[in-house]
């Protein structure tokens, strides 16, 4: 009995050692598992801001949307043909694996169980959305009288880049071939765009930048694009893989200080980056 005795004692004197080394399990715990470091853990860059059409449907996963978004690590990321699951998905992925904490907004434009799952009496939104590692306030989403041949829209926030207050938009227009649809929607767009001193428009225009319906963004903003312009002098780097401009970030009130396209294995767009500088 005294051996017996002896040895739960042992025991007991082995799991609060255990317990003392790993720490406690309870969520408030300092070491829990919720609390272990990223594997690679990243700053978002203060004045960065990013476009992406993602792809839907596509056979990507989530985990490597997220990895393409955290390499480039921007403060406002603008995606379109986006799904709320997956974004959801995708900012706890940037979360957990990178380190890097976003707020969410959408502008969900349908609900759709072929492009985003869910059941059919209860399909998953689908549309655009805005990650923003500020806080957002203000936020509307607004669906184009005429979508075209699927419905479209924009939506807008307004939220901190570089230290300073920005209104940001995004969009994604009428698909291909529908340019007097595209020109109804960038007339709601540009009159929204308008009312704000600084403005960032991010979104898949479905257009080329000499296109004629997106004269009235031209007037009103820039392309962080340097060689890219309304007329067909420029030689706009592609932001598709079938070699076309239909990303844009426009800038109104402010000056870009760097612009990057980055190819991307998982989406038939390209990811879209600028620096951003002040007025």
């Amino acid at each position: 009995m005294v051996f017996e005795r002896g040895t739960r004692l042992l025991a007991g004197a082995a799991v609060v050692a255990l317990m003392v080394l790993v720490g406690p399990s309870a969520p408030s715990g300092a070491f829990s598992a919720a609390s272990l470091p990223t594997e690679d853990a990243r700053q978002a860059v203060p004045n960065r801001v990013m476009t992406w059409n993602i792809c839907n449907p596509c056979d990507s996963g989530n985990g490597d949307r997220a990895a393409d978004i955290a390499e480039y690590a921007p403060q406002v990321i603008g995606l379109q043909e986006s799904c709320v699951r997956d974004v959801k998905k995708i900012r706890d992925d940037l979360k957990r694996r990178y380190g890097l904490v976003y707020h969410v907004e959408y502008g969900t434009v349908l609900q759709n169980w072929g492009r985003c799952g869910g059941l059919p009496w209860d399909p998953g939104g689908y549309g655009q959305a805005i990650l923003s590692v500020a806080p957002m306030t203000d936020h509307v989403s607004v669906e184009y009288p005429d979508g075209g041949s699927e419905d479209r829209g924009y939506m807008a926030v307004t939220t901190t880049v570089g230290g300073e207050s920005v209104r940001v938009f995004n969009t994604h227009l009428a698909q291909r071939q529908q340019e007097s649809v595209r020109a109804e929607q960038t007339r709601v767009l540009a009159a929204a765009v308008a009312r704000h001193e600084r403005a960032v428009v991010l979104g898949d225009f479905n257009a080329r930048p000499d296109a004629p319906e997106l004269a009235r963004v031209w007037a009103l903003a820039k392309d962080t694009d340097p060689q890219c312009h309304p007329s067909p002098v420029g030689a706009c780097a592609p932001t598709t893989d079938w070699q076309s401009k239909f990303d844009y970030i426009f800038l109104r009130g402010i000056v870009p200080l760097a612009h990057r396209v980055h190819p991307s294995e998982y989406s038939d767009h390209h990811l879209v980056h600028a620096d951003l500088g002040a007025a």
